[in-house]
């Protein structure tokens, strides 16, 4: 199955909280850094109609959640059988 892939940056206080939850529960996922990557950067503001909106969070069914709250981050990872934990 893909990884859930993480777009952020290292500065970010909601980046770091979103990438606990997923550590919490043990889900592996690919951190994609906005700061350096043009490529990172150019999908995030796809995204987020141009804006640089982190974390944007990717999942392997294609949904994406941006700026989730830990109760609505643990909400999908259930909802996707990715956590029995939540």
């Amino acid at each position: 199955m893909e990884q859930i892939k993480m777009y952020g940056t290292t500065w970010c206080g909601d980046c770091a909280r979103a990438k606990n939850v997923l550590n919490k529960h043990g889900i592996p996922f690919e951190w994609h850094g906005i700061t350096n990557d043009k490529d990172a950067v150019a999908y995030v503001e796809k995204i987020n109609g141009g804006f640089r909106s982190v974390p944007t969070i990717v999942f392997p069914d294609g949904s994406v959640l941006v700026e989730p709250g830990n109760a609505e981050l643990e909400k999908k990872l259930a909802a996707l059988g990715l956590s029995s934990q939540c």
